[in-house]
Parts: structure tokens; sequence; C-alpha cells
């Protein structure tokens, strides 16, 4: 695997690898029509509020995030996803470490 693309079988859990005090995000896919992001971020971090004009999901792959769309905040865990409407604000915070693929697609 080189950096940013996956050419062959890769495990999730090495993706964009956890640092103290930090997000961490490894573009895995980029195009016209959209992108896969994977994050890892560490306990107490967080996107503040914020809104884009894609449509987005939110995987997340292990631990546990609070999401909060239109000021409803939602627990999503491992093995669970969530849908970020276009233009609509949205927030996340790491209760604890998580890890997340973020897809977004791009109208064409």
């Amino acid at each position: 695997m080189t950096k940013g693309r996956i050419d062959r079988p890769a495990s999730l859990s090495q993706l964009a690898r956890y640092q103290d005090g930090a997000i961490v995000s490894q573009t895995l896919l980029k195009t016209a029509s959209g992108t896969v992001t994977a994050f890892a971020f560490d306990a107490g971090e967080g996107l503040s509020e914020h809104q884009v004009p894609s449509e987005a999901l939110v995987l997340i792959l292990e631990g546990r995030a609070a999401v909060t769309v239109g000021g409803v905040e939602h627990a999503v865990g491992e093995g669970e996803v969530l849908r970020l409407p276009a233009g609509v604000p949205h927030a996340l915070h790491a209760p604890e470490k998580f890890r997340m693929l973020l897809v977004i697609m791009r109208e064409a």
C-alpha cells in the first residue's frame, strides 16, 4: 500500500493510525464524484460545527463518536453508519478514541 492509495487488500485497523492529542486523516480515494477518507480521533478531539454542500456518510470502524447533525447529538458506535445531509451543520467529538471512514458524494 502506498500512502493515500489502496492498491491491494489492507486492514482497516492499519489506516489513519491514532496519534496522541490529534486527528489523523488518510485519503483513500479522491475522484470528481467524491472522496473516501479514513480518520483516527484521539479521545477528547473533535471537529467543530461546519457544513458542506455534499452528502456524506460516517462509518464508525472502531470506538464510539458523538456526532451532532442539525443540532441533534447521536452516539454512533462501531459498525454503525450515519448520514450527514448536504448543507446541514454537523460536528464530531471523540468521547473515546475512534476510527471512521468518511464517504463524501458530490453531485454530478
